[in-house]
């Protein structure tokens, strides 16, 4: 994961200190979730109907988990999957799709990446946007506490906010608070974004 622009270098000292990889993400978090819920590895292993090994591996940081094999974890801890998945989160980020981790399926051509859980008490509503090269369309700054995440589609896009400029290709996922003057340019023709506008 990466949250510094793609063509720009940041102007201070902005970029987030190196932290574990997505996999050793993926372990702390099942490590954490299980001794909140005051269970055994061999019985985790059990409810969620996989080997004590499997288990062992996949808190280790060793294992290479499935879709299925984390839904299976998630059920078995009683909790939605985001709560193992959620990537450490920034003021802003980009993550671009080649670096995002991702659930292969055991049963079909299908791999899942969560990109973000949604925080308690906040509502998100999902934007479809096409937008062709020529003038920046400029946002004045939304209520405080808005979060605005960026899905890159099809073609290109810049968005500056926060004094940095981040490009943004196919698959690439940009976060960043939308209580700040910010500025979207359509870099490719036929550009299409989802845009999820989060209010807390």
């Amino acid at each position: 994961m990466s949250s510094q622009p793609r063509d720009e270098a940041p102007t201070g000292s902005s970029e987030p200190p190196t932290g574990p990889t997505p996999r050793e993400q993926i372990a702390i978090a099942i490590r954490r979730e299980r001794m909140r819920a005051d269970l055994s590895l061999s019985e985790v292993a059990r409810r969620a109907g996989i080997g004590k090994s499997t288990m062992s591996g996949l808190e280790a940081g060793t294992g290479n988990p499935s879709v299925e094999t984390m839904w299976a974890l998630a059920s078995a801890l009683d909790i939605p999957l985001a709560r193992l998945l959620d990537p450490p989160q920034h003021e802003v980020a980009l993550l671009h799709a080649k670096d995002l981790p991702s659930l292969p399926s055991n049963t079909a051509n299908y791999a899942a990446t969560l990109l973000s859980a949604s925080p308690a008490n906040a509502r998100r509503d999902v934007y479809f946007i096409q937008a062709e090269p020529g003038q920046p369309r400029n946002s004045q700054p939304h209520p405080v506490g808005t979060i605005e995440h960026v899905i890159l589609g099809q073609g290109a896009a810049r968005i500056e906010v926060l004094g940095q400029s981040y490009e943004l290709h196919v698959g690439d996922y940009l976060t960043y608070p939308g209580d700040q003057p910010h500025e979207f340019t359509a870099l490719r023709p036929e550009t299409t974004v989802v845009f999820i506008v989060e209010s807390r």
